[in-house]
């Protein structure tokens, strides 16, 4: 897969992971990061569950998304479970 792939399965999962667990907007960036890491995640749980490859690695297609955002979803839900990134805002009072 081209980098242009990556960068679009990435944003797509991880869009999609955001959406389906509700976390906070972190941007474009941090975005692509959660869908790149939940590919590789998706990709090792795939490997798990089934005994063979995914072609998250090889192309883009449904399978790759959908493989992609599983992933992205579970590390979201990891990250929330454990505390990290949440940011608590505080009202100030004037």
């Amino acid at each position: 897969m081209t980098v242009f792939g990556w960068v679009l399965v990435g944003l797509l999962a991880g869009g999609l992971a955001r959406l389906a667990t509700r976390s906070e907007k972190q941007g474009c960036l941090g975005t692509l990061v959660i869908g790149i890491l939940g590919a590789l995640l998706g990709g090792v749980l795939w490997r798990f569950a089934t005994g063979e490859e995914s072609d998250v690695f090889d192309e883009f297609s449904l399978g790759s998304v959908l493989v992609a955002f599983v992933g992205a979803a579970a590390l979201l839900l990891l990250l929330q479970a454990l505390g990290v990134g949440s940011r608590r805002r505080r009202h100030r009072r004037y």
